[in-house]
């Protein structure tokens, strides 16, 4: 594929934005179209992009002749059937974590791309940011075994907000959103599958109807081990923080920066051709389309992650 690859982005919020800003740094990849809930706040965002067709329903996108691909930045119970919706259409998909939040909607979007042959790719950018991709590097390089990882994801949202402080449509989730980045990656970092899970959790908040703290345990066939403690009701530092605990060193990654275990920052500057994770994530979605071929994180290499959730979440009904 010479041409451009023509986008369709589905979700005009804050992340939505994210990815946004990284496409605007990959050459030969235009977005054409923008889906939003609200069309006012939509057309004010698409003009500032310069994206021509603004709607609120995802179909009036996947009719343009010239679409390529979709990336998909819609809430979590959307993602499987707007996916499915996508495949069908003929259009590469990028949804953003998580895949899904009901294990057999996720293996339906495995199965279709599997017989469409389009590429598909849920959005786990802790593959991508260089703090982990450095790290990735020393493990294949036998230089670095992780003996354990300790990881933090903490919020504070007690009541339904973004990340941008803004009220929410939609319920977000401790175990189908954020636990799937640490359950993906201590697999994927380990080269090895999680064959023990244990979780437990909080009381269920009144109102949102969620767990606001939550505790995972998990193994990897190795015998690496890693624990994952995540809260909704964390008032201080936000975000998550990875600890990774091996035989020649500890490191600490905090979205796309490293430290190592004396809190002395590690130069990943040389890692990728940037140090932005989500467009590092989105360059890898384009590439894919453009060579043919399987991306990092396709659905079908991040499904066991939501089978360890879905075993998960049945320990905690």
């Amino acid at each position: 594929m010479s041409k451009s690859i023509k986008v369709a982005l589905a979700g005009a919020g804050a992340f939505g934005i994210k990815h946004l800003d990284g496409i605007r740094l990959i050459d030969g990849v235009e977005v054409i179209s923008l889906i939003g809930r609200e069309l006012d706040k939509t057309r004010e965002v698409a003009a500032k992009y310069g994206i021509g067709h603004v709607t609120t329903d995802l179909a009036d996108s996947l009719k343009l002749p010239e679409l390529d691909a979709v990336i998909l930045c819609t809430p979590t119970q959307m993602h499987a059937s707007q996916s499915i919706q996508c495949l069908k259409a003929g259009k590469h998909v990028q949804v953003e974590i998580p895949l899904c939040d009901v294990l057999r909607d996720g293996q339906q979007v495995v199965d279709l791309q599997k017989s469409t042959g389009l590429v598909a790719m849920c959005g786990h950018t802790r593959r991508f940011n260089p703090s982990h991709q450095w790290v990735h590097h020393k493990i294949k390089a036998g230089e670095f075994n992780i003996q354990q990882m300790d990881v933090q994801t903490y919020f504070f949202r007690r009541t339904n907000m973004n990340a941008l402080g803004q009220p929410r449509s939609w319920t977000d989730h401790l175990l189908w959103h954020h636990a799937a980045h640490t359950v993906d990656l201590f697999a994927y970092q380990c080269g090895s599958p999680v064959v023990k899970a244990n979780a437990i959790q909080g009381p269920i908040h009144p109102a949102l109807g969620i767990a606001m703290d939550m505790s995972i345990q998990l193994q990897a066939a190795n015998g690496a081990i890693c624990t994952l403690s995540l809260s909704f009701n964390n008032d201080g530092p936000l975000g998550t923080f990875f600890r990774y605990i091996g035989d020649t060193g500890t490191y600490i990654a905090r979205y796309d920066d490293l430290f190592n275990g004396k809190e002395e920052k590690v130069d990943v500057s040389k890692v990728d051709v940037s140090m932005n994770g989500i467009e590092l994530q989105d360059r890898e979605f384009f590439a894919a389309i453009r060579e043919g071929r399987e991306p990092n994180a396709s659905v079908t290499s991040v499904l066991p992650c939501y089978q360890v959730l879905h075993q998960l979440e049945q320990q905690l009904i």
